[in-house]
């Protein structure tokens, strides 16, 4: 086996956060999943650097150019085409992992961060716009989003929530989805094809606590709250709750670790996944950290078990004064405004 082929015997699955027209032209994409890579992730930054640097898209952009479409339309046109085509690349994956691999995300406007309904209409086009069942609509897990959430799950739509840097937030999008479950039951229509992921963001956190930490817990924060919120998702899963609705054919949440390149050179490049594989999660990774991870990374379930030691990180966090729940929000709002300011230059792109 590769080693992306070892980690998913371990029961999780490397996702490339990446898109772009060559990925997919040049017969790229299709080898990595050859490899073992098993969905990808995208996002406004991703689709910027994209239409930046890939002349894949010169013509066709010239050509949207000379229609009547706003700036909007024109990226959406581009992009419904990538992650269809992607999706068509990826079916075999999602054939073979029972409707919950081989998935292709796409995000909803980041100016919907705050309007539910909004998010939902917007979800519900893209979602149909698309027409691949293996196509995942990425929205971000604000309150709105999560209502959303609820939604998008009874209507049959794949989602996949992000920028989520919170225990608390991961509980309230879990029991969402659950919502969202009930309710198409209560239709009577099936729920054994809907896949849902909550991507828990990890580096990020690390960066902006470091410098306010003792050398002893720095680089430990970010992998702490990842292995409690999987504890957190061990719990869920194990009431009587969830295991009614498993009954029906559901599916639960999988967790998924982004913003897994290492920022800190101090750091091995494949920290935030070799520490993090265990069963029923997904990890996206960039270019360069799966390049890393695929020369000299570690395949081990290496995520469960740590849960003492985890909440000792933690408790010694909270010590210091440092509100971890604050500081998640905080970084879900700075994630926001990234996304946003990469929209806007996507606009100005395709202006």
């Amino acid at each position: 086996m590769t080693k992306l082929q070892q980690v998913a015997a371990l029961g999780q699955q490397i996702w490339l956060d990446s898109l772009s027209r060559s990925l997919i032209q040049s017969g790229e994409l299709a080898s990595k999943l050859a490899d073992g890579v098993m969905g990808i992730t995208s996002n406004p930054a991703i689709f910027q650097q994209a239409f930046q640097n890939d002349a894949l898209y010169t013509e066709e952009l010239a050509a949207l150019k000379q229609q009547d479409l706003d700036a909007k339309s024109r990226y959406e046109t581009l992009a419904i085409a990538d992650v269809k085509n992607a999706c068509l690349v990826c079916l075999p994956v999602y054939q073979a992992g029972n409707g919950q691999a081989g998935m292709v995300s796409l995000e909803v406007s980041p100016a919907l961060a705050h309007d539910a309904a909004g998010t939902v209409a917007e979800g519900r086009r893209l979602w149909h716009a698309i027409n691949q069942p293996n196509a995942m609509i990425k929205v971000p897990a604000t309150e709105a989003g999560i209502t959303a959430l609820t939604e998008l799950v009874a209507a049959g739509i794949n989602v996949n929530m992000t920028l989520i840097f919170s225990r608390q937030v991961l509980a309230a999008i879990l029991n969402a989805h659950a919502a969202g479950l009930k309710q198409r039951l209560e239709q009577g229509l099936p729920v054994d094809k809907i896949a849902v992921v909550a991507s828990f963001f990890l580096s990020r956190v690390d960066t902006a606590l470091d410098i306010s930490l003792p050398a002893h817990l720095q680089g430990k924060v970010a992998l702490a709250l990842a292995r409690s919120a999987y504890a957190d998702w061990q719990a869920f899963v194990a009431t009587a709750t969830w295991q009614d609705l498993a009954a029906t054919g559901a599916h639960a949440v999988q967790l998924l670790w982004a913003s897994t390149g290492t920022k800190n050179p101090a750091y091995p490049d494949t920290l935030y996944v070799d520490e993090l594989i265990g069963a029923h999660t997904v990890n996206t990774v960039p270019d360069k950290t799966l390049n890393a991870f695929i020369d000299h990374g570690t395949a081990s379930a290496s995520l469960d078990g740590h849960q003492a030691s985890s909440q000792q990180v933690l408790s010694e966090v909270a010590a210091l004064g440092i509100d971890i729940e604050a500081l998640a929000l905080r970084l879900r709002d700075d994630g926001l405004k990234q996304f946003e300011d990469a929209f806007a230059k996507i606009l100005d792109i395709t202006a």
